[in-house]
């Protein structure tokens, strides 16, 4: 009876103490976790993520950040929480015959925050956790091509481009740039 007994009490220790012998941050058995994972905090914009982008009228320019010494900056870009070097509202290129085919992406904006699961840079395609599946525009994957899309960590934002229906802007938190791209689903 004592040697049931010993056994008992010892599986019953060794399982307590592989429940209490977790990694910082996960949660035990039977426990809500107490702390969030940090998130990789933002390089670009001063370090702070930005509102969505405001619509313009239909041909309104891009507007070009202009630095000291004369310089200029016309590339897809956000500094001081402007967004510089969108394309035109009425940019032929990004006109869709059926906006959202693929049904509408409902989780944008700078609440949200993803990290690339996979990407296809033949293809100019992404996907994000979930599955889901977006693509590049053609004309602006050079502007995104040496981004590091598998360093891990949520480095990206989506946001709703208020200017061109159907399209999404993928925000770079690292590099501070943007790219457009659709939402091709699951």
């Amino acid at each position: 009876m004592k040697t049931r007994f010993v056994l008992v009490a010892a599986f019953v220790l060794v399982l307590s103490m592989l429940a209490w012998s977790q990694r910082p941050g996960e949660s035990r058995p039977g426990e809500a976790q107490r702390t969030a994972q940090p998130q990789n905090q933002p390089r670009a914009n001063q370090g702070r993520i930005p509102a969505s982008p405001a619509k313009r009228a239909p041909n309104t320019a891009a507007e070009v950040e202009r630095r000291d010494g004369g310089r200029m900056n016309n590339l897809p870009h956000v500094n001081n929480n402007r967004w510089y070097g969108h394309d035109r509202p009425n940019d032929n290129r990004y006109h869709l015959d059926r906006p959202f085919v693929h049904g509408r992406f409902e989780h944008v904006g700078p609440s949200y925050r993803y990290n690339i699961v996979r990407i296809d840079t033949n293809l100019h395609r992404f996907w994000l956790p979930g599955g889901y599946l977006f693509e590049i525009a053609a004309w602006e994957w050079p502007l995104a091509i040496d981004w590091c899309w598998s360093c891990g960590g949520d480095d990206f934002v989506l946001y709703e481009d208020p200017d061109h229906p159907g399209w999404y802007l993928l925000y770079n938190l690292h590099t501070g740039a943007y790219v457009h791209v659709i939402y091709m689903g699951l």
